[in-house]
């Protein structure tokens, strides 16, 4: 409402107009200021007056021309602006500051006045003011020179008086502890509204170059706070300031400043001030600077990443210097970073004196050199911290030790911190990715942490958290039927029951984005439908709006249902570093920048990033006694693995990719995959995907690397051109080394099932039992202790099936990795452990590139499995090879129609009959259309045909999708030769699921088609032969009846047993008996006399040949009887 009402007050054209502010030198103009006139109208009422009527501001003058505000600063101008009609004149000095006599100005030669514009105002009562500016320190200001950082120096500005700071180098987070003095400023008005409204402070900061005038960084605007003469002396608090160069963005500058009212009485009595140093300048007072506390910054060194040139020369020795208020520390020396980028010193440490404010903090300065020839060394790069907050170590989570990490602790029993019952996570409700099919639910319970506790002692339950259903009785569970499958065997589901319905990865990818779409409560679609030649019939999510609600819902739990046995994972929508806070649980990765940044449009340019630096601090109050933690090892280090060469086996799954950018002039692309790692590319250029903008790859990849040498993994698609170079659509890039250290074991995702073989068979290569128990000893959790039934793992016990059968004839299997399993996926509520462990997973990553940076140029869905050489090898790669279709020849016998209606009829005898002959076709491929010989003169709708129709399709047995639409359609004609023919009926069959046929002709109806239930219809991929009696349908009308055959046969056995089209070899089909009458009347003239003529109307015919000849002989009696009469009269003969 307010949006709207804001479109309407504010007119796009103004009608009156803006009011310029021109600074002339030499009757030049040099500078000006704009100032809205809506700003400054005057209304009688005060609520309808500008925001600035009848105030004095500051304005701020710039350059002529393009030039936004804000890049520079050419003067500041306190101004008083009133604009409004001649009848108000009378209130145009009313908001002036009292004190003041006006002095009309006469014009002599016409003895008028002049308008109140040309008064001159005089003020006879100054008052006196100092002004202390406490210039403290800034933080993250732009980088100015070459080197990316400044030399900054502060410029204040008060009134008319101008003073600067001193100058302090090479840093962007400078410290000054500077007060700034400005005596004897002369103020004029009431002093109540001095203080209310006091001037506004201008304080510029500028980069002091040695040849040259000093470039502008920034400048920002603060209101001093306003002591009068007869106010009690508060000391002012320090705040921070925002600087802004232009729109740009340019740091905090941490100061504060005080107006101090000299008293008239006794000017020296003022608050006193902290003697200055030898340079004369004075610090900030103690009773204004924060108060500071000794802490102890510990520094995680890991390594340097990514480094690019530095003055034409690679970076081949660097070193990490950080400093913080004036403390630092330096790292050791990298001696070839091309061979090993990690540092040999893990860590080290200062102290330093910190605000016990955390706003307070200042920065903390990443710097990175490199060591050259004969001692020399050259800035790379730097990073500024401007919060600290982040690093403030207050509790301790994660691994304390590991066998492969430092600092390597093993226990056996529970730590006396957990003698008492730990406090459980409230219970939330189960999500889609945090189902346990596979285990048996059961509860969870907390006890005493005995790690000897009897099984069969009953343990005391204070809190319970629940993470399945509840638990069953014991007898019960034995006297009931076991239904979970032997650990040896494959789970059986409902899509097993047909032997051509494969189960493999792509039915659990398939299944997963169906839960997905169900959670959203949307459609969803991987693609254009457009892109995908194939038409589909297996699960298809779709975002539209379906008006046929009932419909929709009716397929989408049918489809469900389908899917409800499935194995299923984790989609993530976007990239998986989003979903665990970038891996950066145990070191992060800090960008060093390089060069300037005051340029609005190459301030966030990544030409900008010179490299990587990673490592992590810790800040924490320094100890009394001034003593590390655990005999001497810096807390940092704790958990820490160690920084040496790792070899890794990288395992990369690409799955599709969806909505790329288009990058032929058709609109689409030829996409394919390339992959970096280190020294390592892979271009499966061969494997390009043909004018699609969503392409399924199905493409998995090895790589050999060596950690930390090989960690960034580049995903590049390009577009494969035949002429000229491949044109690159998209790059993601992964830190596979973050994912291998991190606490949340992203090497490679927890399944939700376990299973040994088949479509979801387990792919690390440790059990989950077994990754459990590591897990416990890294965290220096007690546990695992696996009992019949029970895991307990610290002072959580987990409950579920642990013994397994295939049937009653079977002996039981104990097996501990359902249970453990389980116990893996609920890490993160176990106490001392608070890390989700990375799930069975396809991530979706953003495509991007260079030239357009920021506008995403696709999406690629994929994962990344990592395993170490040096543990058990892992099994095959898991096949995600897309779908081939299966070859196969469906064989139609159409043996004979009844009932099909009568279209022609006799000119001479009016007899209704029908030349009827079949057409049957596959959707799709119409130009394979075949068709009977024809069947003529049907008098009562039969024909007979024993004809055989041959259709090659293929077909995706797991999917339910064929390269064309599966249906076959039937259509039975009226053959005419003189015309067009006459179409008598159609039958149309989803062969995935068509209606039973009917064993007779008198049981065929048109309810067999209409109103067939899901119980009534059958597929001819399971049935593989089906004989029997369908209607003909026509305008929802029953129109004839067929008998037909279907016989569907793979192409290998086609192959082996072929048969012959229609009625030829081999397996010929016998010819019809047909009727005599079945004879068309241009071959067989005389039969068909014979059969519809003589045959019917032989009596008529006989009768009247006998009339005839009756007649005739009358006839020729009358005609010959009076010559012979007259003849006998005449000759008397």
């Amino acid at each position: 409402f307010f949006s709207s009402i804001f479109l309407v007050i504010y007119q796009p054209q103004n009608t009156v107009p803006d009011v310029f502010i021109w600074m002339l030198s030499s009757n030049k103009r040099v500078a000006y200021a704009r100032v809205p006139a809506k700003n400054i109208l005057y209304s009688p009422a005060k609520e309808q007056r500008g925001k600035d009527c009848g105030k004095i501001k500051t304005h701020f003058l710039k350059l002529p021309g393009k030039r936004p505000l804000g890049w520079t600063v050419q003067a500041k101008v306190d101004i008083y602006l009133w604009l409004g009609p001649a009848s108000f004149a009378h209130s145009i000095m009313e908001n002036l500051p009292v004190g003041y006599e006006t002095k009309i100005l006469s014009n002599t030669s016409s003895g008028h006045t002049m308008v109140p514009s040309s008064a001159c105002l005089l003020y006879k009562t100054p008052h006196f003011f100092q002004l202390r500016a406490h210039m403290y320190q800034a933080r993250g200001l732009i980088a100015a020179d070459s080197t990316g950082l400044s030399d900054p120096f502060a410029k204040v500005t008060f009134t008319s008086h101008c003073q600067t700071t001193k100058i302090i180098s090479q840093t962007l987070s400078p410290t000054w502890n500077q007060m700034l003095l400005f005596n004897s400023i002369v103020l004029h008005g009431d002093r109540e509204e001095i203080a209310q409204f006091p001037p506004e402070i201008v304080i510029e900061l500028y980069d002091d170059d040695a040849v040259g005038k000093a470039e502008y960084i920034g400048s920002t605007v603060a209101a001093p706070v306003v002591t009068l003469a007869h106010q009690k002396y508060q000391p002012p608090k320090l705040s921070y300031h925002p600087v802004y160069c232009g729109n740009l963005s340019g740091g905090d500058l941490l100061a504060t400043f005080e107006l101090l009212e000299i008293p008239e009485s006794d000017p020296d009595r003022l608050p006193p001030l902290d003697p200055p140093d030898v340079g004369q300048i004075y610090p900030v007072p103690a009773n204004i600077r924060p108060v500071l506390s000794k802490y102890r910054v510990e520094v995680l060194f890991w390594g340097v990443r990514e480094m690019k040139k530095v003055q034409l020369l690679s970076v081949d020795r660097p070193q990490v210097l950080i400093e913080c208020a004036g403390k630092g520390v330096k790292s050791s020396v990298i001696q070839s970073y091309k061979k090993n980028p990690n540092f040999v010193g893990l860590a080290d440490w200062f102290e330093v004196e910190l605000p016990e404010n955390e706003l307070l903090h200042p920065p903390l300065s990443i710097c990175v050199v490199d060591w050259r020839a004969f001692g020399r060394s050259t800035l790379v790069g730097t990073h500024t911290i401007n919060c600290l907050k982040q690093f403030l170590c207050k509790a301790q989570l994660g691994p304390q030790a590991t066998p492969n990490r430092l600092d390597i602790v093993e226990t056996g029993k529970a730590s006396p911190e957990s003698s008492q019952p730990a406090e459980l996570p409230r219970e939330e409700p189960i999500l889609a990715d945090h189902v346990y099919a596979e285990v048996e639910q059961g509860k969870c319970t907390v006890v005493e942490p005995d790690p000897y506790l009897a099984t069969h002692r009953t343990s005391v339950s204070t809190t319970e958290h629940s993470l399945s259903e509840p638990g069953k009785d014991r007898k019960q569970k034995d006297m009931k039927k076991p239904t979970r499958r032997s650990t040896k065997r494959r789970r059986r589901t409902i899509a097993d029951e047909s032997a051509e319905n494969v189960i493999d990865w792509w039915s659990k990818y398939h299944a997963s984005v169906l839960k997905m779409g169900k959670s959203k409560g949307i459609f969803s679609s991987e693609g254009n439908p457009e892109d995908d030649k194939q038409t589909s019939d297996h699960i298809a999510l779709i975002i539209e709006e379906d008006p046929d609600k009932k419909k929709k819902d009716k397929t989408l739990k049918r489809k469900q249902k389908e899917t409800s046995n499935l194995a299923t994972l984790q989609i993530y929508d976007g990239d998986l570093e989003s979903e665990f806070n970038n891996f950066e649980d145990w070191v992060k990765t800090f960008q060093l920048l390089r060069g300037k940044s005051n340029d609005e449009v190459h301030a966030d340019s990544e030409d900008r990033i010179i490299g990587k630096f990673k490592g992590s601090f810790c800040i924490y109050p320094s100890p009394e006694d001034g003593s590390l933690l655990d005999g001497g090892q810096p807390r940092i280090l704790q958990g820490i693995p160690l920084n040496h060469s790792t070899k890794v086996l990288i395992r990369v799954y690409i799955v599709a990719a969806l909505n790329l950018s288009p990058a032929d002039p058709d609109g689409k692309s030829d996409p394919y995959i390339v992959l970096r790692l280190g020294n390592t590319e892979i271009k499966d250029r061969e494997n390009y995907i043909p004018k699609q903008l969503n392409p399924v790859f199905g493409r998995s990849f090895e790589i050999q690397a060596t950690f930390p040498k090989d960690s960034l993994l580049t995903v590049l698609i390009y577009d494969h051109d035949f002429v000229g170079t491949d044109d690159l659509i998209g790059e993601t890039k992964i830190d596979l080394e973050n994912r291998f250290y991190s606490m949340h074991r992203a090497t490679c995702g927890l399944q939700r099932q376990y299973e040994i073989e088949g479509y979801n068979a387990w792919r690390d290569a440790a059990k989950p039992s077994e990754i459990l128990t590591k897990l416990c000893k890294d965290y220096r959790i007690s546990g695992p202790f696996m009992r019949p039934g029970e895991i307990q793992v610290g002072t959580k016990v987990f409950k579920g099936q642990t013994v397994f059968t295939e049937d009653e004839n079977e002996e039981p299997v104990e097996s501990y990795e359902h249970l453990s399993l389980k116990v893996l996926h609920a890490w993160e509520e176990i106490p001392g452990a608070g890390y989700k462990l990375v799930p069975e997973h396809v991530e979706t990553r953003p495509l991007y590139h260079k030239n357009k940076p920021g506008i995403e140029q696709g999406r690629v869905r994929m994962w990344v499995d990592m395993f170490p050489e040096d543990m058990p090898l892992p099994g095959p790669p898991v096949d995600i090879s897309p779908r081939k279709p299966k070859g196969y020849e469906l064989r139609v016998i159409i043996w004979n129609t009844e009932d099909v209606i009568l279209e022609d009829e006799n000119i001479f005898t009016g007899q209704k009959s029908s030349d009827i002959y079949v057409k049957g076709w596959i959707k799709g491929l119409e130009e394979d259309k075949q068709e009977t010989d024809v069947h003529y003169n049907s008098l009562t709708g039969e024909g007979n045909f024993n004809w055989r129709f041959l259709f090659p399709f293929y077909y995706l047995p797991a999917e339910k999708k064929m390269v064309v639409s599966k249906r076959e359609n039937i259509f039975v004609w009226d053959f005419e030769r003189l015309s067009s023919d006459d179409f008598l009926g159609s039958l149309e069959l989803n062969l995935n699921g068509f209606p039973r046929a009917a064993k007779t002709a008198k049981s065929c109806n048109l309810e067999m088609v209409v109103a067939a239930g899901a119980e009534n219809k059958i597929s001819i991929f399971q049935q593989k032969r089906v004989r029997g009696w369908w209607p003909f349908v026509k305008a929802g009308e029953l129109t004839g009846k067929v008998e037909a055959e279907f016989h569907l046969v793979t192409a290998e056995e086609a192959e082996k047993n072929p048969v012959g089209k229609a009625r030829k070899e081999p397996e010929p089909l016998e010819k019809p008996n047909r009727p005599d009458t079945s004879f068309s009347w241009f071959v067989n003239p005389f039969k068909c006399l014979y059969h519809l003529i003589w045959r019917n109307y032989k009596k008529y015919i006989i009768i009247g040949i006998i009339l005839l000849i009756l007649i005739v002989f009358l006839v020729l009696f009358i005609y010959t009887l009076p010559g012979a009469i007259s003849r006998r009269i005449v000759v008397g003969q």
